[in-house]
């Protein structure tokens, strides 16, 4: 009999000994390293490329750079709905993930050939007689980009899902095994940056953008088949068909019942009697009184006229759901900006260590080794300790540890703000006031606030993708996983936006914005810093209510050996 549905890459049941666990997992973990060594070296690097070779003006490269990150995680959505739809996940990355090599084989090629870039041009001496990328190279440009962000959209929504799938939640040893899963994912895609922000970032400035792109399409392709080698080894998620579809059929059947009382209320025989075979059945349970009239028998059948209760109580979790989503997608607003302008600050300080010059995208560096040291430590060290004073297999509940995260983000904006403050001081007291560089202060005035970065992805990063994926119903774990990355798509676009809305509300009469022309020496960023505290204090204290308020599928405490998890729902 299968787990939970899972089943091997026959189809044919799994066994606890030879499929899933740690070891399964190590595939995906190297795959995690080798995608993200390309994909966030370029993600801290793509501006200086649009800029520099292609010739964008600032504000379009930093906005093609914004829609580029954004598109990443948004496009997670359509892996999502594949996987949990039609295909297994582990397919679905064989099959879009070879997309990402060609987006970065098309990047290469471009850069490789002249005739498809515009003429040379240095663009910090001659800003006004460089033309711009325009025409088909703009296109083949695009076309490049999204395909990148195509492929690695599908591979997002599909490797943390299929690891996931990996651990039994009903064992207790397997259940502290998921937990550490996705530590120590995150830990695979912060080493990947380390490696990527030294390793490819000093070949795109060192020895050109088309050796660089095209040795990010070998990483990707070389992680595509580690990956693919573990194949025996995974358990599979049987695809139950679109999730869109079943949405739209419990609001249609309810509809069509709206005038209908719930005394009429019955149970489907189907979830009555436990027979949905390897899939998780739900009773009912109280809230959206309106969506349970789908499940009234009145007669009429078919799928858009009655739905069984586990198909309503799968629609009731994610608009129980909702609330977190919107709220965190706030929360996390400040991530993003610290790390657009604490690059910036870093450019125009002294980034000397000893005889190394640091570029500006390696900046990353520091808060990314951070991060990587404070996993190690939080799960060797501090889940083990706090899981023994809460009884939580994390230590802490997921949405205590996304609300660590986002108070953190609220200090990092303060301490950023004095830094910020001290910085100017020195410019100006050094006669640097219209000089974009050479500020005599040591960028290791920013760690403070690259600490604080790092935290805010052991903490908010871990807690959030732990919490929609452990939440999401099980035909839908694909879809959690791309709702949490959906959050870091929507927070980058809204970064933009809030950018934009700052400037035109503070234009002086020279026309001029907090955050206005290139020379950060002459802006107000330690203004927009204090305001972001503002936001991130108001944002944090909205998600608290509603991490409150919400209530757990399941009694998030250890599974006891002996007996069933409790379904009780327990609050934050």
């Amino acid at each position: 009999m299968t787990i939970q549905g899972l089943v091997d890459w026959r189809g044919k049941p799994v066994s606890r000994k030879w499929h899933g666990g740690v070891r399964a997992t190590l595939f995906l973990h190297v795959l995690v390293v080798l995608v993200n060594t390309a994909n966030i070296a370029n993600l801290m690097n793509i501006v200086g490329y649009l800029h520099g070779t292609m010739h964008m003006g600032i504000a379009s490269a930093s906005t093609t750079a914004t829609n580029f990150m954004g598109a990443m995680c948004m496009l997670s959505l359509v892996g999502a709905f594949i996987s949990d739809s039609y295909i297994k996940r582990f397919h679905t990355m064989l099959i879009f993930g070879p997309l990402e090599v060609l987006g970065y084989g098309i990047l290469a090629f471009q850069a490789h050939n002249q005739s498809l870039r515009p003429p040379q041009c240095d663009i910090s001496k001659e800003s006004n007689s460089c033309v711009p990328v325009h025409g088909f190279n703009f296109v083949l440009l695009n076309i490049g980009l999204y395909t990148v962000t195509f492929g690695e959209g599908c591979l997002r929504a599909c490797v943390a899902s299929l690891g996931g799938d990996q651990f039994d939640n009903d064992d207790p040893v397997e259940q502290r095994q998921k937990i550490s899963y996705f530590n120590w994912f995150t830990f695979s895609i912060s080493l990947g940056g380390f490696l990527g922000l030294i390793f490819i970032v000093w070949v795109e400035n060192n020895k050109g953008w088309d050796i660089g792109f095209a040795v990010c399409a070998l990483l990707v392709l070389i992680g595509l088949i580690v990956a693919a080698c573990g194949f025996p080894f995974y358990r599979n998620q049987i695809p139950a068909g679109s999730p869109l579809t079943r949405i739209l059929q419990v609001f249609v059947a309810a509809y069509k019942k709206k005038n209908l009382p719930l005394t009429d209320y019955k149970e489907t025989e189907e979830v009555a009697k436990g027979s949905t075979a390897g899939l998780e059945v739900y009773a009912r349970t109280r809230g959206f009184q309106f969506l349970d009239k789908a499940t009234i028998d009145n007669g009429e059948k078919g799928d858009w006229s009655l739905c069984s209760t586990s198909q309503v109580e799968e629609i009731k979790i994610i608009l129980r759901m909702l609330p977190i989503f919107l709220s965190a997608t706030i929360g996390y607003l400040p991530f993003p900006l610290l790390m657009s302008f604490t690059v910036q600050q870093g450019g125009t300080m002294n980034t000397q260590l000893g005889k190394i010059h640091i570029s500006p995208a390696s900046l990353f560096i520091i808060p990314i080794t951070f991060q990587m040291v404070t996993l190690v430590i939080y799960d060797q060290a501090v889940v083990p300790l706090l899981r023994k004073l809460t009884g939580h297999p994390g230590g802490i509940t997921h949405l205590q540890r996304i609300g660590i995260g986002f108070i953190f983000a609220t200090f990092s904006t303060a301490v950023a703000a004095l830094v910020e403050t001290k910085r100017k001081k020195v410019a100006i007291e050094h006669g640097l006031i219209d000089s974009s560089t050479g500020v005599p202060m040591s960028v290791f005035w920013l760690g403070l606030q690259f600490f604080f970065l790092g935290i805010i992805d052991v903490t908010s990063f871990v807690g959030l993708l732990e919490f929609f994926y452990s939440e999401a119903s099980m035909r839908m774990k694909s879809l959690g996983t791309s709702i949490f990355f959906c959050i870091l798509g929507l927070s980058a676009w809204l970064a933009s936006f809030l950018i934009n809305v700052v400037n035109k509300a503070t234009r002086n009469g020279e026309g001029m914005g907090w955050l206005d022309g290139s020379n950060l020496n002459k802006s107000h960023l330690d203004r927009f810093y204090w305001l972001l505290s503002i936001v991130g204090l108001l944002s944090f204290l909205n998600y608290a209510y509603w991490a409150y308020k919400y209530e757990y599928r399941y009694d998030p405490r250890i599974v006891a050996e002996d007996k069933e998890k409790s379904p009780q729902s327990d609050a934050i």
